[in-house]
């Protein structure tokens, strides 16, 4: 497998939902060359201390889903979430999150 490659199944990009609504390509891509504010929520690690997760999806639909069909978001290539999430104080990703219920309305206020 070459650097390019992905692992069999692995999404090439991820959904991750945004703060405010932000201009988007045809292929979800932000069209800003600036800061784009995504959703962190507090979760606990094994130890049972506090960090500061972003939210991410494998598809739109499972984005809608867990936060409703009028949470923003935008797209971004799997290689390159780190790079989009330094300097927002996400400490981890969790990816494709079951959230509780009523979690989606608080989650977008802020």
């Amino acid at each position: 497998m070459t650097s390019t490659d992905t692992a069999e199944g692995a999404p090439e990009v991820l959904v991750l939902p945004t703060i405010t609504e932000v201009p988007q390509g045809p292929d979800g891509a932000p069209l800003v060359d600036g800061t784009v504010e995504v959703t962190l929520i507090p979760v606990a690690d094994d130890s049972g201390k506090e960090r500061l997760a972003a939210l991410a999806f494998t598809t739109v639909p499972l984005l809608v889903e867990a936060m409703g069909e009028h949470q923003p978001w935008v797209i971004v290539p799997v290689n390159e979430v780190g790079i989009a999430l330094s300097g927002s104080g996400a400490q981890a990703v969790l990816i494709d999150p079951q959230l509780a219920d009523g979690m989606e309305e608080d989650s977008t206020s802020g």
